[in-house]
């Protein structure tokens, strides 16, 4: 039997509930990278490094909330903090103490953090960072790197999937004004940072490329690229929403010792609930502080209807109040587990495939094209994505493995080295079914 008649077989109530959601909603999904083919099974709950579907599958999970789930699906604290917070209600619409706790650890663990806006969403976070560059600098071109993604906000949707020459989308306008730059080749980004230098604000960097190929930046690319706009009088933003309090308790930024004017954070600060996060130095963020300014003074920095509400702050602190006091253990655990991870796939698919990826974050590269490394994103759109979704399928259909097909994988606390092991040989069997 085939693999996705083998799929099908198992989840039939999935493909009976999926039909309904593709009457209901735009190709099914509510974000466009959660279908694949033939059909995306339905979740009915989750536990645990497990998704349970409405059919009683169990899988265990590597794409774990879009990567925000670095303690697990449903962590007793954090549940209990969250079933205390309903107790007094979820949504308040004004000022309250769940949030300035939140805003304590953070501000103690980035140190960037002088000034803290909330919202609810990374995607609202970057398009903010981008509106206080322009406000504080009286520039208009932000530049961002090729294979960058920093949400759905016009001001950045550009050059995020190959061929990064074309537009992303209709409807969006003033493209003019978003520049992209080769990631982790600090002359070839110079030289055309140089060009637009009197109207840059500021340039946006991952410090590891998340939805482009889970790539690490260099720390001598990063340093060139913030030293640039440093002198230039421009804003060096950092977005850690996929890499704050990943690897350690905070960001990645001071490892290299960065000195970034703005940093967004989201995921792993919400503890599973929605956030985005907009950090910066106290002479950034006033800008936002529209008390007595005129509108030419400000930068319009909203927030939304459900930014810093209960449920997320008490979510995020529970959650950050557990990776802080178990002083690194969590941690050592999981950038282990990712280590062997990255090692023991590396040695299952030998030159066959290339294994990017840092800490808990790793991702399997099938190489063609003559690939024979990945620095950048122009190098992961030329491997063999195919290959890559046909690997990810055939675990979900026959070894009970979710990644989201074609993407990183993520590991959390409640992950072992018994369920890499799985992972690995899962990987053997489809070896096995290619030669």
């Amino acid at each position: 039997m085939d693999t996705i008649s083998i799929y099908k077989k198992k989840t039939p109530k999935s493909a009976k509930l999926f039909a309904q959601s593709l009457k209901l909603h735009v190709n099914g999904v509510s974000h466009n990278i959660r279908f694949y083919e033939p059909y995306p099974f339905v979740v009915k709950k989750s536990l645990g490094k497990n998704l349970i579907d409405v059919d009683d599958n169990k899988y265990t999970d590597y794409w774990m909330g879009h990567w925000s789930l670095i303690l697990g699906h449903g962590p007793k604290k954090v549940k209990g903090s969250l079933r205390e917070q309903l107790g007094k209600s979820w949504m308040y619409g004004t000022v309250n103490e769940q949030t300035i706790k939140l805003s304590e650890i953070i501000s103690k663990a980035v140190p960037v953090a002088e000034k803290i806006r909330y919202v609810t969403s990374g995607t609202e976070a970057t398009m903010y960072a981008v509106r206080l560059a322009r406000s504080a600098t009286g520039r208009k071109i932000i530049a961002k790197v090729d294979g960058g993604w920093h949400g759905y906000t016009s001001d950045l949707l550009k050059s995020v999937n190959w061929p990064f020459s074309e537009s992303e989308s209709t409807g969006v306008v003033n493209e003019e004004k978003i520049i992209s730059i080769p990631y982790n080749d600090l002359q070839g980004s110079l030289k055309i940072l140089k060009k637009y230098s009197k109207d840059l604000a500021g340039v946006i960097i991952e410090p590891v490329l998340g939805g482009g190929g889970c790539i690490p930046a260099s720390k001598d690319y990063l340093k060139g690229i913030q030293e640039f706009t440093h002198k230039n009088k421009s804003l060096f933003i950092l977005d850690e929403i996929v890499t704050g309090f990943r690897f350690r308790f905070g960001c990645l930024y001071p490892t290299m010792n960065l000195n970034p004017d703005i940093v967004t954070l989201g995921k792993i600060v919400g503890g599973g609930m929605a956030i985005g996060v907009i950090c910066g130095k106290k002479e950034i963020m006033q800008y936002a502080d529209t008390t007595g300014k005129k509108k030419s003074e400000r930068s319009y920095v909203g927030g939304g209807t459900f930014s810093a509400n209960p449920t997320s702050m008490v979510a995020g602190f529970s959650t950050l109040t557990e990776l802080k006091n178990s002083k690194n253990s969590i941690y050592s655990k999981i950038n282990e587990l990712g280590q062997i991870a990255r090692e023991e796939l590396g040695k299952v698919f030998g030159e066959r495939v290339i294994i990017t990826g840092r800490g808990s974050l790793f991702m399997t590269h099938f190489v063609k094209n003559g690939i024979t490394e990945i620095t950048n994103s122009t190098q992961a759109a030329k491997c063999d994505s195919l290959t890559l979704q046909k690997y990810h399928f055939k675990m979900i259909a026959e070894d009970g493995i979710f990644f989201l097909p074609g993407k990183l994988g993520a590991i959390s606390t409640t992950h072992s080295k018994n369920d890499i092991k799985k992972m690995v040989i899962a990987s053997e069997d489809f070896l096995d079914t290619q030669e």
